[in-house]
């Protein structure tokens, strides 16, 4: 996908972006910093994290990769933002995919996916308490990696980064007690996301600033971009947990339904869709496995309720958000665009 940016953004762009070359560029960036500070953890929880983060397969053969690496591309990006070297931000983007990928694997564990990527996942593999070491292992690690960083601000850095831990722990906690819930408002599940994915984006998209000493305004513009675009990322990921295309989202259609989960388009329409979201409401306190029928019913209610539109607003409103942020961080202009484009391409997918 290319971004064509517009507008004011357009000023600062040499021309348009083409994030999915970007994104491959600094995965391929940060992936040897990341193995050389795998190879440290024990050997169980290196061959778990090996296979996890797609470096091999079961059968010990070469793997076909992880995921997009999106937040140690704008860790990079932060750094180059701020004026500074690809390579100061590198110890942040080691760091924040290390926590990622704690983060998702608990993640499985507590929510019983026995697959991710079309993979087992560790715990499904190894064992619960084996996923829970691994994860805990590579937590450890990412502060290890940053409090080794030759950046006078690495303490700064890791501050920050276990502060958003906390964060993001908060928000899947809340994510854990809404399951047992009935009364969930819609700002309480924008909180939760703000725990559970955008803090970690924020940071993200900060933290390459903040190794390079970028002033307070800088790093505080960063931070609220990628909070904004952590949100944004979210509520298109809930829409698609609805409504996405199984090919492109690796999960079955209407699966967060399946698993009559209160995400944020299906709490807006239980707590205000009328007569639809009361309807929602009584479908989701009910047990059992949900008929075909009933999953595009319940879709069709979340619909007639106005989650869909909502998120899909809300979305865009949030992106808007994130971008007029870098506008007032004065960034460099290339690292600029691309983070416009980066941000465009998370969040403008089909639902």
């Amino acid at each position: 996908m290319t971004a064509t940016l517009t507008g004011t953004d357009a000023a600062n762009a040499p021309g348009p972006v083409d994030v999915k070359a970007l994104l491959a560029g600094y995965r391929e960036a940060t992936t040897p910093a990341l193995q050389d500070a795998v190879e440290r953890l024990d050997a169980a929880s290196r061959e778990q994290a090996r296979y996890h983060l797609g470096w091999v397969e079961l059968d010990g053969s070469p793997g076909r990769g992880g995921g997009k690496a999106v937040r140690p591309a704008l860790a990079i990006l932060s750094a180059r933002a701020a004026g500074a070297t690809p390579e100061t931000g590198l110890p942040g983007a080691v760091a924040v995919e290390l926590v990622h990928n704690f983060s998702l694997l608990h993640d499985d564990l507590m929510d019983g996916d026995t697959e991710r990527r079309h993979r087992t996942t560790v715990w499904a593999q190894w064992g619960s308490s084996a996923a829970i070491l691994c994860g805990d292992a590579m937590l450890a690690l990412a502060q290890e990696v940053l409090l080794e960083s030759t950046s006078p601000h690495a303490a700064a850095a890791a501050r920050l980064l276990a502060a958003t831990t906390r964060e993001l722990i908060r928000g899947q906690a809340e994510d854990l007690a809404f399951e047992r819930r009935d009364d969930v408002e819609v700002h309480e599940a924008l909180s939760m996301a703000a725990g559970k994915t955008g803090s970690l984006l924020a940071t993200s998209a900060a933290i390459g600033a903040v190794l390079a000493g970028a002033p307070a305004h800088t790093v505080a513009g960063l931070q609220t971009y990628g909070l904004e675009a952590g949100m944004a990322f979210q509520l298109v990921d809930d829409l698609l947990g609805i409504w996405g295309d199984p090919a492109v989202t690796g999960k079955p259609v209407l699966s967060d339904l399946r698993s009559r989960k209160k995400s944020q388009p299906v709490t807006y329409a239980v707590r205000r869709g009328g007569d639809a979201g009361r309807q929602l409401g009584a479908w989701l306190a009910q047990d059992g496995e949900p008929t075909e029928a009933e999953l595009h019913h319940a879709a069709a209610l979340v619909d007639r309720g106005g989650g869909r539109a909502w998120a899909a607003a809300e979305a865009r409103r949030r992106m808007d958000l994130a971008e007029r942020a870098l506008g007032g961080a004065a960034l460099a202009g290339g690292p600029h665009a691309e983070l416009v484009a980066l941000g465009r391409y998370l969040t403008e997918r089909e639902f």
